[in-house]
């Protein structure tokens, strides 16, 4: 009789194991989800914010308003601007990853003026291939 409730005792330990094994498991695949969650937004934030440094450093360059356009890299850090000039208007293009920002501003004597509302993070002309870096 003895023996008989061993055995019923040593069947609910390993009952109460493999439960546990598999919610441990299970939580296990939810914190990898997780986890490639909150790096893919890491990754995007980071993109965003290497953009929006950029299109600032691009805005405070001496641009050439004869050009009709010209791009220039960061001799420090890994972003480039670009600079498309059409009909007395400017288009300053800048991306990181698949974060494009765009800001407008018009040619002027002085160079190139850009408009004080900020940038853009859709394309402000008709006509997309304009927008878009070579």
């Amino acid at each position: 009789m003895n023996r008989q409730q061993g055995m019923s005792s040593l069947a609910l330990v390993l009952l109460l194991l493999m439960l546990g094994s598999m919610m441990l498991a299970g939580l296990n695949q939810q914190l990898a989800a997780l986890t490639r969650i909150v790096s893919t937004e890491r990754q995007a934030i980071q993109h965003q914010a290497i953009a929006q440094s950029a299109l600032e450093w691009g805005r405070t360059l001496p641009w050439q308003s004869q050009t009709e356009f010209a791009c220039q890299q960061h001799p420090q850090q890994p972003w480039r601007v670009c600079l498309r000039i059409m009909e007395g208007r400017a288009l300053l293009v800048a991306s990181s990853g698949s974060v494009t920002l765009w800001r407008l501003g018009e040619v002027t004597v002085d160079g190139v003026r850009f408009s004080p509302q900020g940038w853009s993070d859709f394309c402000p002309l008709k006509e997309r291939t304009l927008c878009q870096q070579p």
